[in-house]
């Protein structure tokens, strides 16, 4: 017999769910040990289907590529579980990070828990965590130079971690010799096993309430409104088709760019997306496996439309074909740990240079589109241990219809935050001696893109190794609509001896060997531009140049407003002269 719902039980049933993933969320990030996940916040929690796997519920403050990836990594590992007949009983939890089943990189470590009521699986309780590391050629495991994905760590198919509550120390014991630091990585397991707890936990105070029935009516209805909402936003794009090309730097490997180029057909409610004019796979670790290449669609989609729910319907009328012979459908053995923090990006932008010649009302210029991963892992002589510092820095947002972008704004895919400058510099043996906005970083437009970030860290003891992936080093993020694109990544290591080196692939590298006294520097990315900036108005352009944002030359060469005064107000004769010779 089916149950009758009200709106008003759907409403408090939807935001219930959702307050479940928020708690494990902060459970997760309140008990973790490493500042990867307890001040980076670089972690996601969601529930999921007993059968299918698919998508019912997920934390508002997860990180947003995990969003489709989790769903792709749980159906992946129901699938494996099935396959080898793994028995499955009440505490049991599994460990896995293999990348070709519905995963990201080796970093990202999922636990699935699963949930029983009355002797029978309910629902997949699941959540991912950025370990700093997990083994491999370098600290951290962003190997830019990598050419098999053993080099990048220690790779898990779904095994028990936890059996019936308890740990499963030799499981634990493979793990642990496998990591560096791995004092650290044994209070991050716990640290998502008690995420698991207090979903299961709240989940059961949900289903003594409201009763299974009304529950698992409530996951049916949300999947068809889901489905229902999006098909009404996609509804409001022009049919036709649109093509949005974007450009990784390289590989890492072979100094040469490579092409995301997308196809996108709109057809009444539905979208399709073809990637299949893309580059060939490549030989480093660029390459995206299958699970972050659609999750990157599916987010970029869904920041056109962010009051949308979150779950398994939204993506029903999202259909992409598979990308195979390309470097956006990544097989075994290919190293892919560049693929979730910066091919995601690249993915998105595409997809954002499509949409914007069909909504420019509803788009942006790209945004900064780099996660900036640095990692430095040594020994450090005053605290006699080792360590891995993993950290991620902000950039500038596009400019839109209504505004200029936003200034040190976390990636495309996710909502990590930088780790603070004081919790990096209790835990490592480093002193950032700057962090600051990139002045001249946004592109020039009607609304300009906002700034990217400067900042410099020094080695202060010890001896150890600097390892990055990043990107947008060779063209910068585009600008939209005749906007200027913005300004591109930079990265410099300066010695003590006052000498530097700059990479050869611009944004990535691996290894460096750094000593006491030595720094490196990065700058990242502004945003692209809106429109022609001869439309910005020259208030706007004095403000920016008042603030420091670009020099007075810039204001002439970039806007045609030409700036005399030391508060920066504008010569409004000389201005429209000025445009008018640019014009021509």
């Amino acid at each position: 017999m089916q149950t009758k719902l009200d709106d008003v039980t759907l409403s408090v049933i939807q935001s219930s769910l959702q307050q479940v993933c928020n708690e494990m969320d902060v459970a997760f990030q309140r008990a973790a040990f490493s500042p990867t996940i307890s001040e980076t916040m670089d972690r996601s929690d969601g529930i999921y289907h007993p059968d299918t796997g698919e998508l019912i519920a997920q934390g508002e403050w997860g990180m947003p590529i995990f969003v489709g990836c989790m769903r792709f990594s749980t159906q992946a590992a129901l699938e494996y579980i099935r396959k080898h007949n793994i028995p499955v009983e009440q505490g049991d939890v599994f460990m896995f990070n293999d990348p070709y089943m519905g995963g990201t990189h080796v970093m990202d470590v999922k636990f699935l828990r699963p949930y029983f009521h009355d002797g029978k699986i309910f629902a997949w309780f699941s959540n991912t965590g950025h370990w700093p590391d997990c083994g491999g050629m370098v600290p951290s495991g962003f190997s830019s130079n990598a050419t098999e994905i053993e080099q990048e760590g220690l790779r898990l198919p779904p095994v028990k971690i936890f059996k019936r509550d308890e740990i499963d120390n030799e499981i634990l014991s493979i793990v642990l010799s496998n990591v560096r630091v791995s004092e650290e990585r044994i209070g991050d397991i716990k640290a998502q096993i008690g995420a698991l707890t207090v979903g299961e936990r709240r989940f059961t105070e949900i289903i003594e309430r409201y009763g299974v029935d009304v529950v698992s009516g409530c996951i049916d209805e949300f999947r068809k409104r889901a489905a229902q909402l999006m098909r009404a936003r996609i509804a409001m794009i022009p049919d036709g088709r649109y093509e949005g090309i974007a450009y990784v730097d390289s590989d890492g490997v072979k100094d040469e760019p490579l092409k995301i180029h997308i196809d996108l057909r709109k057809e009444g409610t539905e979208l399709y997306f073809d990637l299949s004019q893309s580059s060939p796979p490549c030989a480093g670790p660029m390459n995206s496996v299958l699970a972050t290449t659609k999750s990157a669609i599916y987010l970029a989609v869904k920041h056109l439309f962010p009051e949308l729910p979150i779950n398994e319907g939204t993506f029903e009328p999202i259909h992409i074909k598979d990308p195979e012979g390309t470097f956006l459908y990544a097989k075994y053995p290919s190293p892919v740990s560049g693929c979730a923090a910066e091919v995601s990006q690249r993915i998105c932008e595409a997809v954002f240079s499509a949409l914007v010649k069909a909504v420019p009302d509803l788009c942006w210029a790209a945004p900064a589109g780099t996660v900036g991963n640095l990692s430095l892992g040594g020994f450090d002589p005053q605290r006699d241990r080792r360590y891995v510092m993993y950290n991620l820095s902000g950039g500038g947002y596009g400019g839109s219809v209504l505004c200029d972008g936003m200034s040190n704004g976390c990636s495309t895919t996710g909502n990590a935050a930088t780790t603070p400058v004081e919790v990096l510099e209790q835990y490592y043996p480093i002193i950032v001696e700057h962090y600051r906005l990139r002045e001249r970083s946004a592109g020039a437009g009607r609304r300009r893109g906002g700034l990217g970030v400067n900042y410099r860290v020094r080695l202060l003891d010890g001896e150890a190794k600097l390892s990055f992936i990043m990107d947008h080093g060779r063209t910068g993020p585009q600008g939209a609509l005749n906007g200027r694109d913005g300004a591109v990544n930079r990265v410099v290591v300066a010695y003590e001896d006052g000498s530097e080196y700059h990479p050869k692939h611009l944004s990535k590298d691996q290894g460096i060997v750094m000593t006491a006294g030595d720094a490196v520097e990065v700058w990242t990315p502004g945003g692209g531009g809106y429109g022609d900036p001869l439309e910005r108005s020259p208030d706007a352009v004095a403000r920016d140049v008042f603030l420091g944002y670009y020099s007075v030359e810039d204001a002439a060469e970039q806007y045609g407003v030409v700036l005399q005064t030391p508060d920066g107000s504008p010569d409004t004769e000389r201005t429209g002269e000025l445009r008018a010779r640019m014009r021509q």
